[in-house]
């Protein structure tokens, strides 16, 4: 049986040590095929590598001071294939709330270790959202809905096809077009299709805005 093809990663921290720490602590189903510093460095790295998965320290020099969310705003437009993973030594409610609402699709604590890192990339770049236990509390009150919303949210539901839920939840998970026409058993053209008419009903101009609407009203 064939061994499963690594998941690519850009390793982006500013500390030297640190990334030949996390290069040796990944196992076999991770390469790290590029490294950044800083601001300015990491977005260069990104957009020339486009890799699948991009962990991302919160705190980084250069650009105009955003660091982390900094970085992921300005490669807003690859989200759909290029997922972020915040690897931080910092667990402040701010720093996890400022990547997520960015579009970052996880968040670990520098106090994970190698095997369980190696695990969260992997998922990450499958599609799921990967926390540290006592983070996810922070982005579930930062993304909470009151009572209110959720009645907003099921009359905004309310308004797609049983099959243009389907898409919206595939497409808003980060999977591209073509993964949903296969999981669905549909052409790419009938996923465009519905995807417009998702963007049109809830009024949303992007898959990045579709994105964030489905994780503000916990429909990942």
């Amino acid at each position: 049986m064939s061994q499963p093809t690594a998941v690519d990663v850009v390793l982006v921290d500013d500390h030297l040590m640190f990334r030949t720490g996390v290069r040796a602590s990944l196992d076999g189903r991770v390469t790290v095929v590029g490294e950044a510093d800083d601001v300015p460095s990491a977005i260069a790295q990104v957009r020339t590598l486009a890799p699948p998965v991009v962990l991302l320290d919160v705190h980084l020099p250069g650009g105009d001071g955003g660091g982390g969310a900094e970085v992921i705003t300005a490669c807003a437009d690859l989200l759909a294939t290029t997922r972020f993973l915040a690897l931080s030594v910092s667990d402040a409610a701010e720093d996890v709330v400022a990547v997520i609402r960015a579009g970052a699709r996880g968040y670990v604590t520098k106090a994970i270790s190698g095997p369980d890192l190696s695990d969260a990339v992997v998922r990450v770049a499958e599609g799921d959202a990967v926390f540290s236990p006592r983070l996810a509390g922070f982005v579930l009150d930062a993304f909470g809905t009151s009572a209110g919303d959720v009645a907003i949210a099921d009359d905004e539901m309310d308004r797609l096809s049983a099959r243009e839920r389907e898409v919206m939840r595939l497409i808003a998970r980060g999977y591209s077009y073509r993964e949903v026409a296969s999981e669905l058993f549909i052409s790419i053209k009938t996923v465009e299709t519905h995807v417009s008419a998702v963007l049109r009903k809830l009024q949303l101009s992007s898959r990045h805005e579709l994105t964030r609407w489905a994780a503000a009203r916990r429909l990942l």
